[in-house]
């Protein structure tokens, strides 16, 4: 189990750093995902920075239930533009099956951020 457990924690270090990396670096594919009335460069690069903390915080053992904690709270605050995305005509990444298939990965990724919070690694 501890090998199991660190390869989804190293996975989820990669996850939330090139996220949080592409984020800066194209901006532009998130505009989509966001409603209208948000300020969308802003609400880019704040959610690119906090993946890349949460990122490195996962690494560092004294931070590590902390950021994974984080992990769970991020992507339950990005479900609900998830939902709006599956509501919308045309979907921000995709076809509305993409839009259908992201709501279960945003449970994964809930899940998956929630028993990184449980058993420390040493």
């Amino acid at each position: 189990m501890k090998i199991l457990k660190l390869i989804a924690l190293i996975l989820m270090i990669a996850l939330m750093l090139s996220g949080g990396v592409y984020h800066f670096v194209n901006p532009a594919v998130y505009d989509a995902l966001m409603p209208d009335f948000f300020p969308k460069l802003l609400a880019n690069y704040a959610a690119g920075a906090v993946e890349i903390l949460l990122g490195i915080g996962l690494i560092l053992p004294k931070w590590r239930t902390r950021a994974a904690w984080g992990v769970v709270i991020l992507m339950l605050i990005f479900f609900p533009l998830h939902i709006w995305d599956l509501f919308k005509e045309q979907p921000a990444l995709g076809s509305k099956t993409a839009a259908i298939i992201r709501i279960p990965m945003q449970f994964l990724l809930i899940g998956w951020a929630y028993w990184l919070t449980q058993t420390p690694e040493e």
